[in-house]
């Protein structure tokens, strides 16, 4: 039986449409958020998404798509957003929301550039939602493989443990495996620093440098998402899980990784301006990049990989001598 639950979705990407694929398999009905009135129409005709993720075909009977934020979220008790970080802040500024009373769950694994906040200190901070009320989809699930059925799992985290739950249930299915986790700190910014970690294996890999090394520089990536996360919160955590670990090593290691492509542009000899242009979805790792760069001002934690790919992507220094550096920092 299909959950009567009253769910929003906010972006029209990739990942917003696995989402949307995920939640049909156990909602009765879906408002779906998206800018463009001609992509809507579009999918509204053709019943999938040709702009992303082609292959799914949507029931579009059970899906109230809408270009009106207002709309899809007041009918909503839950409200997902996949928005890019980079964009979701002037999204809202633009939009009349109350978000009050509804749980709101992030699939977004990103930063807000502008505050260097991650999500749920964005929403508890301008929107007052209490942390209780806040959800993260997490773990090592790529959209292109939702697509194809291939059995994935996700962790979803909040501090309300009967939220998170909710959550996991609405998204689990025979091909999607949910746990739950009251980690919400850990899991958020540990999705924000795998991608600057898969920008840096982009990099290495368009220099030249093979699997041996790539093992060496990910095994130093888990080890600096330990000290920063246990610096920024420190409580106690398995970083081996899948929402750690696994997500680290799929956005690191997979083809359809947006932020490894990004960065083996980069390694190519790619402009920051040209690889973003050629790219038709957000690298979510260049802003993250910066922002913990910012945060990390404050907490002091030893992240050479990570100030490697800041240097490279925001000094512009030469991704060949950054890289022979930081090869004399990983063990």
């Amino acid at each position: 039986m299909k959950s009567d639950q009253k769910v929003a979705v906010l972006g029209g990407g990739s990942w917003a449409t696995a989402i949307i694929k995920m939640l049909l398999e156990n909602v009765n009905h879906i408002n779906w958020y998206m800018r463009s009135i001609k992509k809507i129409k579009h999918i509204q005709e053709h019943k999938r998404n040709n702009f992303y993720l082609s292959s799914v075909t949507l029931d579009i009977d059970r899906i109230n798509l809408s270009n009106d934020i207002k709309e899809v979220v007041e009918d909503a008790d839950i409200v997902i957003f996949a928005i890019p970080s980079a964009f979701l802040k002037e999204t809202l500024e633009n939009a009349d929301v109350n978000l009050k009373g509804k749980i709101i769950v992030s699939a977004i694994k990103g930063i807000i550039p502008q505050d260097n906040l991650i999500i749920a200190e964005f929403f508890n901070k301008y929107y007052n939602i209490p942390f209780e009320s806040f959800a993260v989809i997490s773990g090592p699930c790529h959209a292109e493989e939702v697509a194809m059925e291939r059995l994935s799992y996700l962790t979803i985290a909040s501090q309300n443990l009967r939220n998170a739950r909710i959550v996991a249930d609405i998204l689990s299915s025979y091909f999607i495996k949910t746990s739950i986790s009251e980690d919400i700190y850990g899991t958020e910014y540990s999705a924000v620093l795998k991608n600057v970690f898969a920008v840096a294996a982009g990099i290495c890999h368009g220099l030249g440098y093979g699997d041996n090394f790539n093992a060496v520089l990910i095994s130093n990536a888990i080890q600096e998402i330990k000290r920063f996360v246990d610096a920024v919160h420190p409580i106690t955590r398995d970083i081996k899980s899948s929402a750690y670990l696994g997500d680290l090593l799929v956005t690191a290691y997979s083809q359809f990784s947006r932020n490894r492509t990004f960065g083996n542009m980069i390694g190519k000899g790619y402009s920051v301006k040209t690889a973003q242009l050629e790219m038709s979805m957000i690298a979510e790792g260049y802003y993250a990049v910066k922002s913990i760069h910012e945060i990390n001002k404050n907490h002091l934690v030893n992240m050479p990989i990570c100030e490697a790919v800041y240097n490279i992507l925001y000094e512009k220094i030469s991704p060949a001598i950054e890289i022979r550096l930081l090869t004399e920092n990983l063990r």
